[in-house]
Parts: C-alpha cells; structure tokens; sequence
C-alpha cells in the first residue's frame, strides 16, 4: 500500500466511465480538473462518474479543480500551428485574429502596457523566446529569439514582469463558486504571485460559507518563491508547479527549490505536491525513462505528500497504465525512505502539545514494534494529519464518521480514510479498528496496530490516547 499519492489530471484521454474505473483501481488518490480547458459541464459529468465508482468499489478518491488563474494565451492559428523562424520577426496583436508565422494574438489586451522594450517572452513552456523590439498602436513587434512550432491556445510567460491584471477574474469568481456547488475537495490556485491572492481566494468561500474546500497556491513565478513561507502559512499546503517554474525561472533552479518547499511543508504539516512532465513520455510510450523514473523516486524519497500527472493522462495514450507504473515506483521507492530522518526532522520543530506529542510517540512505537498499521478515529482529522507529518512507515487508516474529514484526507501522505458510523464506546472503537486493520492492510493474528485518538469522539478536541493492540 503505497502512501505518496497521485493526483491525476482528467481530460479526453480518460473521461469514459471504464478508463476512471482503471486509474482509480490503479492508484489514483485524486482526480484534477483544469478549468482553464474544461467547463463546467464536463466537470458535472466527471465528478459524478468519480462519486458513482467510489461507492460502487468503496474508495474515496477526491476531486480537485484548478483556476484559470491570471493566465495569459495565444489565440488561434490556421491549421492550429505555425511555425517560427528564429531570428524572425513577428507581431504580436491585442485584438483577435488568426495567426500565421508572421504574427499571432493574445488573451490580454493590456499585454503592450505591461512590458518593456528588450522583455523576454517565452511561450509554449518556454520552448519559443521572443524578444520585444518595438510596440505598434495594437501590436508587439518581436526578434523570434529561439523558434519552434507554436500551436492554439498556448501559454505565454513575461519574464520579470508582474501583469497588472487581477489575481481573479470574474470567471474565476463563478469557477469558484461551481467549485463550492459541486462539494469539490481542493481548489489549486494559478499563478499565485503573493499572500494577497491567496486571502483573495479565500474571502470568496468564506462568504460562500464554505469551510470544506482546501486552498492548494500553485507555485509557478519567483514572486511567488520569494514569499514561499508566508503562501505556506496561510494555505492548506502548494503544488510546485515546475512547467511555469521552469519558464519563469533558470531551469537549473528547478529542482533545488522542489526540494526546499517539500522540507518547508513538512517542518510545519502542510501538504506538498510536485507536478508537470513527471512520466511524460508515456503520453506516446507504454513505458517511462529511466530519467523519469528517478525523478518520482527522488521526489517520494523527499517526502513529498503527492505526485500529479497532467499530460499524461488528459491526451496521453496510456493513462492506465501510466497510472500503474507510477504506483510501482512510488511503492518501491518507499522501501529505500529514511524514515527515521523524516521524523526527527519533524519532531524538531514540533509544538509541545499533548497531540504532537503523541504522534511522535505513536510513529515512533509503530517504527519500533513493526506495526502494521496506525489506526486513528478522528472527527476533524487533525490527529490523522499530525500523524501524517511524522512520516511514519506504516499506513496510516483514519476512521471518521464525516464524510468530508475523510475526503479531504485523501491527499495526505500516508493516510487512507474510512468512513464509519459514529462510535458510542471505547470498545466499540477498538473492534472497529481491529476490522478496518485487517480488512485494508490485510493484518492478521500475530500483527500489532497502534491506535490512537480522542475519546470521547465528539467532546475532546485534541488527542489523549495511544494503545498498542496486538491481533
């Protein structure tokens, strides 16, 4: 049972009811929905595919929906691509038209009043630079610095240049408020720059009445880096979004700053995420690099809490299959994990509370006795989490009577929820963790469980028990 999870990014490839089935018997944790390329109809549709298969095979795959975010594109070409030529010039136009190798136009209007004369523009993930020479009345005259095909609806990146657009647009407005309807479980944020956008956000689902949805800033700029500590604070965790990283940034930096926002939230609890062209070449093969195969192993032996596809399942040919070799690696790479170092690192800058205490104390006896499993009632799912940070090398099975505590656990490493009836009795709660033991990790006679919680459920609000139970 593997405990890094996998968010995977539906979309053509992986919309039919049986190919759903498949990623999340598979291994698929979380389902992710762009809305930058699906509406709110398609959306409908795979949320109620995904909830149809949870109850039908018993599993809580939860669901995640992202922004459009201040997101800049190209309009469309004739055929849907052109080609540019480097050293080439091009016009870039505020007004719609239908580009060729000569000219091509955006999604921002105001793009000719943000940038300066010499700014770098980068688009398609940064495959195609182009430089700014001139500005026309409606037009950016350009040098193609690096050419390459150029297809519809590409993304388009200022390097150095915060646009004066807003954080949310009205249509990010309704997004979130469909989000808040459809009981979605995490909203990604797009091009998060600063703390204001993330408050920003969530001031709309505080006045939606919503406590539920988990606010996941996606860290894609260098503003964005630069203010990593304070996003983190006041979010339920980041994805580390490496295509626009990669774009915005040096790509050398890339990895260091994956490493360091991964050991940012673990020190304070909160989840982590890494993303984009982590087996992108099963988007076209039946079976990854050995390049990308190190990539998911270095990221689980991080610690990372999740791992995304995107390409690889929305248009790739093997999203199945991409889906179970990702498991594979992810399990066999958990046997190499330093555990140990995962949770002294935690424990050093753990609170001194009776809950935190605990977790330590529970990860540390399941480590030394060899537990099975950790099992811990909650209501909240705060001990689950607390447990979560430890990194223990057990799973960890969290039970909950609140149907959102448990998908909203999803995500976190380690954790696989249950949802049970409310618990009158210590006994009862004790049998009940026995069962879920031995029917999710298959524990048998002779296994050993730690049990852990806040009894009673419902009237103590921080964790006041650990019990060792042997099978």
């Amino acid at each position: 049972m593997k405990k890094t999870k996998i968010i995977a990014t539906i979309g053509p490839a992986s919309q039919e009811e049986e190919i759903l089935k498949g990623l999340i018997l598979n291994g698929m944790n979380v389902a992710r929905i762009n809305l930058t390329h699906a509406s709110h109809e398609f959306c409908k549709d795979i949320i109620q595919k995904i909830r149809k298969l949870n109850e039908k095979y018993h599993t809580h795959v939860s669901i995640m929906l992202d922004t459009k975010g201040p997101d800049v594109i190209v309009g469309k070409f004739e055929n849907g691509s052109a080609y540019l030529n480097t050293g080439d010039k091009i016009r870039i136009y505020m007004n719609d038209l239908l580009g060729d190798s000569t000219k091509f136009s955006v999604s921002y209007p105001y793009l000719i009043n943000d940038v300066k004369v010499n700014d770098t523009i980068k688009v398609s993930d940064g495959l195609i630079e182009l430089q700014v020479l001139d500005k026309g009345h409606d037009y950016l005259l350009c040098e193609v610095i690096i050419g390459g095909f150029i297809e519809n609806h590409k993304g388009v990146n200022v390097i150095g240049t915060k646009l004066s657009m807003p954080f949310l647009s009205p249509e990010d407005e309704e997004d979130i408020k469909f989000a808040h309807e459809a009981e979605v479980d995490f909203l990604a944020l797009t091009h998060v720059s600063c703390v204001e956008d993330v408050l920003e956000v969530n001031d709309v689902l505080i006045n939606l009445g919503d406590d539920h949805i988990a606010i996941i800033p996606k860290i894609e700029n260098e503003r964005a880096v630069d203010a990593i500590d304070e996003i983190i604070d006041i979010s339920d965790g980041v994805m580390i979004a490496r295509g626009d990283l990669g774009v915005e940034l040096p790509f050398e930096r890339v990895p260091g700053i994956q490493k360091s926002i991964i050991n940012k939230c673990h020190r304070v609890g909160k989840v982590s995420i890494v993303a984009t062209e982590m087996m992108s070449s099963m988007e076209n093969a039946a079976r990854p690099t050995r390049a990308e195969v190190s990539d998911v192993a270095s990221a689980v032996a991080d610690g990372v809490d999740a791992v995304m596809l995107s390409g690889e399942t929305t248009i790739g040919k093997y999203p199945v299959e991409t889906i179970d070799v990702m498991t594979k690696i992810i399990e066999t790479a958990e046997h190499e994990v330093n555990y140990y170092e995962l949770v002294d690192k935690a424990y050093r800058t753990e609170k001194q509370d009776t809950t935190g205490s605990i977790a330590y104390s529970v990860v540390d006896c399941a480590s030394r006795l060899k537990a099975c499993a950790i099992v811990t009632p909650t209501m909240s799912g705060y001990t689950s989490r607390k447990i979560s940070r430890f990194r223990p090398s057990c799973p960890i099975i969290a039970l909950s009577p609140d149907e959102k505590t448990v998908q909203n656990l999803t995500i976190y490493y380690g954790i696989y929820p249950e949802l049970i009836k409310p618990i009158k009795s210590f006994d009862e709660m004790m049998e009940k963790s026995t069962t879920m033991a031995k029917q999710l990790v298959g524990a048998e006679n002779g296994d050993r469980i730690v049990v852990t919680g806040g009894y009673p459920m419902k009237q103590v609000k921080h964790t006041n028990f650990m019990k060792i139970e042997d099978l």
